[in-house]
């Protein structure tokens, strides 16, 4: 078993996760799965995806490393999906074909080589891998991960709001003379 299929069985052991569909078809968007987040790439065909990394740092290392989700900027790369992965593990996930038709097949594998060697923004709320990937995929950009993220940051903010508020109210009420 090469390095490829046993990433592939170490995510589809996972009790966690769906089963993979199967190998990478041309199109499909493969979730990678990093110490720390989740990477998304489009596969295109011939063990090769295309993906987002940040602009400085080498290609080899581009998606390992936790800097490369505060990055502001990135380099769509396309790269053989065994470096990218490295020693982590991967599946392939439409996750989003139940509500968003893909595109045609040819007509993603076009826009990806497109973009390919170009510097885009990247902000991980609003545009990061998983939206560019889907992107390409369905034509709009769509992330689960920045919208948990974003719910997250929300009802943070919502508690420390309501803390504030709490505090202001205890500390008006001391003060009273009466």
């Amino acid at each position: 078993m090469d390095k490829q299929q046993q990433n592939r069985t170490m995510a589809s052991n996972d009790p966690d996760l769906p089963d993979p569909y199967g190998d990478p078809q041309p199109g499909d968007l493969i979730e990678i799965f990093r110490p720390a987040y989740q990477h998304w790439a489009l596969y295109l065909g011939d063990g090769y995806i295309i993906n987002l990394t940040p602009v400085d740092e080498n290609q080899a290392a581009a998606m390992s490393s936790v800097k490369s989700v505060f990055s502001r900027k990135a380099v769509v790369r396309m790269q053989l999906l065994k470096e990218v992965v490295g020693s982590d593990s991967y599946r392939v996930n439409n996750k989003y074909d139940h509500n968003h038709t893909p595109l045609a097949v040819s007509e993603i594998i076009q826009r990806a080589q497109v973009l390919i060697g170009q510097e885009v923004s990247y902000d991980l709320l609003g545009s990061n891998c998983e939206h560019f990937v889907t992107l390409l995929r369905y034509g709009e950009g769509v992330s689960e991960q920045a919208t948990r993220a974003i719910g997250a940051i929300s009802l943070v903010t919502a508690a420390a709001s309501a803390f504030s508020v709490l505090g202001l109210i205890n500390t008006r009420s001391r003060n009273r003379p009466f």
